[in-house]
C-alpha cells in the first residue's frame, strides 16, 4: 500500500529506517502536542506542548491522532492534514481515508520502512479537507505588458495660483 504523507518538520523530523507496528489505536490523542483555548473553546496557541505555560482561563487539548499505528518511540502513522510539506512533531500524517484503510489492513508487527522526506509540493492531497484557500494577488491573472497598462488620463491644465 501506498499514501501520500506529510512528515516531521524541521527540528522534528520523522526517523528513517526499518520499523515494525508496535501499537494501534484507533482514537489516540498526544500525550505531548495540541493545542491551548480559552474557556469559549477558541484556539490561543495552535501550535502548542504540554509543557508551555497555559495562561489563566485556558487549557490544554491533546491533539487528535486517528487511527495511530506506532513504529517507532512517539512516531507513528495517523490521519490528519497534508499541506504539501513537512509539518508534523515526526508523525507520518496520511489522508483519512488512507489511514483508514492501512489501519485496517495492518497488524502489530507489520514491517514499515521510513525512506527519505515528504516533498515540497505547496499543494494538498485530494484526500480531505480542503484548506482554506486566500483570494489570489490583484495582479495574478491579468495579462502582463506595456500594451495592458492602464492609459494615463490627460486632465485639462489649469495654473494654480497661491
Amino acid at each position: 500500500m501506498q499514501s501520500p504523507i506529510s512528515s516531521g518538520r524541521y527540528g522534528h523530523l520523522t526517523e528513517t529506517g526499518s520499523f515494525k507496528v508496535i501499537e494501534k489505536e484507533r482514537s489516540h490523542y498526544s500525550s505531548i502536542y495540541g493545542k491551548i483555548v480559552d474557556a469559549s473553546g477558541r484556539t490561543v496557541i495552535a501550535d502548542a506542548d504540554v509543557d508551555m505555560h497555559v495562561p489563566r482561563g485556558c487549557k490544554f487539548v491533546p491533539a487528535p491522532m486517528p487511527y495511530f499505528m506506532r513504529f517507532h518511540g512517539a512516531d507513528g502513522m495517523h490521519a490528519g492534514y497534508l499541506p504539501g510539506y513537512p509539518a508534523s512533531h515526526g508523525c507520518v500524517r496520511m489522508p483519512d481515508q488512507l489511514a483508514v484503510a492501512f489501519y485496517n489492513a495492518v497488524d502489530v508487527g507489520t514491517p514499515v520502512t521510513v525512506v527519505g522526506r515528504t516533498p515540497r509540493t505547496g499543494g494538498y492531497f485530494q484526500y480531505g479537507a480542503q484548506p482554506q484557500r486566500r483570494p489570489p494577488w490583484p495582479w495574478f491573472g491579468r495579462p502582463a505588458g506595456p500594451q495592458y497598462e492602464p492609459r494615463p488620463q490627460i486632465y485639462e491644465s489649469r495654473p494654480v495660483y497661491p
